[in-house]
């Protein structure tokens, strides 16, 4: 038996290699294989029998998706089926109701010195003047409304510092002749400067040097540079003064 199967075998090998060297000419020689005992072909599938064995799910390892076969559920180690757990919705709105229960602190700004505006255990009312500087021109401070309520805001101690005819402080971002009457006749003054830095900026000490007459009216804009530009740019009133910046010597 065992000397047939090798010698069947090394017939069917010549006749593979042929068939795959010339297909046309061995044809016949493939279709006339030789049987031997034990070793049958098998039947051809009828089309029918052919889609009804492609449709049908195939068990066993060779599953391309590894998933049990369909009316099969899968099961831990221990036995027990796996169940999903139910979603629940009401749980978490129950849950998120109590938190509008729950007591709110009120927020207590700490006192303030009525003269500096800052904490009274940090006020610097001490190291000001005790009496007002008296000066010949007016400071008008435009302040950006996100200054007004900074701790470390620093307009205060300057108004703290002037007389109040001399500081006046005015807050907003966008200005215009029609709402601010008194903002537009400062800024056409003659007199008036605006202290902004730019190409067209002159030297502050320079201009009064030369000027022929003393400015009354100096335009300052507290903020941070974006919010100063914005304030500069989009304002055609602070275009009319005479516009200066202000250089430190670093000796």
């Amino acid at each position: 038996m065992g000397q047939g199967l090798r010698h069947f075998r090394g017939r069917l090998l010549r006749s593979l290699r042929a068939a795959a060297a010339f297909p046309s000419a061995c044809r016949p020689l493939t279709a006339k294989l030789p049987q031997c005992d034990g070793l049958t072909r098998a039947p051809a599938m009828e089309p029918q029998e052919k889609a009804r064995a492609l449709r049908e799910p195939v068990d066993g390892p060779f599953r391309a998706s590894g998933s049990p076969p369909p009316g099969k559920q899968e099961r831990p180690e221990g036995g027990a089926s796996l169940a999903a757990a139910p979603e629940s919705t009401d749980g978490d709105s129950s849950s998120a109701d109590g938190l509008w229960d729950l007591p709110v602190e009120n927020a207590e700004r700490r006192p303030e010195c009525d003269r500096c505006s800052r904490p009274q255990k940090v006020c610097l009312c001490p190291y000001l003047p005790v009496h007002p500087l008296h000066i010949s021109t007016h400071l008008y401070i435009i302040q950006h409304p996100a200054e007004e309520n900074k701790v470390l805001r620093t307009v205060p101690l300057l108004a703290a510092c002037l007389p109040q005819d001399k500081c006046k402080v005015k807050i907003g971002r966008r200005f215009s002749e029609e709402r601010d009457a008194e903002l537009s006749t400062v800024c056409r003054d003659s007199g008036t400067l605006i202290l902004y830095p730019g190409a067209e900026a002159t030297n502050l000490e320079e201009f009064i040097l030369d000027a022929p007459v003393y400015p009354s009216t100096i335009i300052l804009i507290d903020g941070t540079w974006s919010q100063a530009k914005d304030i500069f740019y989009k304002n055609s009133l602070f275009r009319l003064p005479k516009q200066v910046n202000q250089y430190f010597n670093k000796e």
